[in-house]
Formats: C-alpha cells, structure tokens, sequence
C-alpha cells in the first residue's frame, strides 16, 4: 500500500471536478458541432438553377420564368419555386426579381392597361421600367432585384439574386 492517502474531502473534490467536467463537456460538445457542422458540410452542383425555358424562346418582351431548387433550413429539406421576369437585351439575358421593392407584392409585366410597356405592382400601383428602375412618384423606393442569369445547355440558367446592376 501507499503511503498517499487520499482523504474524504479530497477524494469528494476530485469526483465532484470530474462529474462537472464531464457535464460541462456534455453542454458544450452539441454548441460546437453545432458552430462546426455548416463548415463540414458537402455542398452540391453550382449556384444555377437549370430552368425548362430555351433560351431560343426569349425575346427582347419579358417573359416569366419558373424555377424549382431544394432548400435546406437547419434539418428541413423543402422544394421551394421561385420566378423571375427573363428577357434579352441585344445578346445578354437578364433576369429581373418578380418582388416588389414596397412591400413584397408580386409585379407582373404590362399589368397595367394604361402602362403595357412596364411592370405593375396591384397592390399600391406600384411601376418599374423594363430594368427593373422604380419610376418617381410610385411607392416602390428602390429597383427590382436582379438574378444572376446565363444560357447552360439551350436553357435559362438563373443563380443567386443580387441588387440591380442595370440602373
């Protein structure tokens, strides 16, 4: 036997620092998987969504475009349909966000008989020019959001939504 001893209280001191040692790391260890775990993740495909619509088929009139994509929150995995108003410029395909800078109404192109030529928002009568440019006077106070666009494979490729560069 040993010399050392080991008294009462220190032997309930020692068992107490490790039942809290092994507490504390069962609190911390799911904040850290949980701080960690995004950056380990797989990311898959790129940041386009391939759409149905041929590229060929647009023309310099906007045309609404609907795309679907999985969205992932936390652990809920949805399918998620999104559109965008597709139209060409000489060679160049832009795409335009269909959401209203107001108040988050859907605008839709010549939805207005007196205005055939512009995107109507029904709910306040908001307008936007063909770019996306809210028009003085109207309640919208900034442009239409724009998609990152490109053709892949004859069809409309739509990526993320960034702030309107044509205005």
């Amino acid at each position: 036997m040993s010399n050392n001893r080991v008294s009462r209280r220190q032997f309930l001191g020692y068992t107490l620092t490790g039942v809290g040692g092994f507490m504390a790391a069962g609190m911390l260890m799911p904040m850290v998987r949980f701080a960690v775990d995004p950056i380990l993740q797989q990311h898959e495909g790129g940041d386009y969504v391939l759409t149905d619509q041929a590229v060929a088929d647009i023309t310099e009139e906007p045309v609404r475009v609907d795309f679907t994509f999985e969205q992932t929150d936390a652990w809920y995995k949805s399918e998620v349909t999104n559109s965008a108003w597709v139209y060409k410029e000489g060679d160049k395909l832009i795409a335009l966000s269909p959401v209203c800078k107001h108040l988050g109404c859907t605008v839709n192109w010549a939805g207005s008989p007196e205005h055939p030529t512009q995107f109507f928002c029904p709910c306040h009568a908001g307008r936007y020019e063909k770019n996306g440019q809210n028009i003085a006077g109207t309640p919208p106070l900034g442009p239409l959001d724009e998609y990152q666009v490109k053709e892949q494979d004859g069809f409309v490729a739509i990526g993320a939504v960034r702030d309107n560069t044509l205005v």
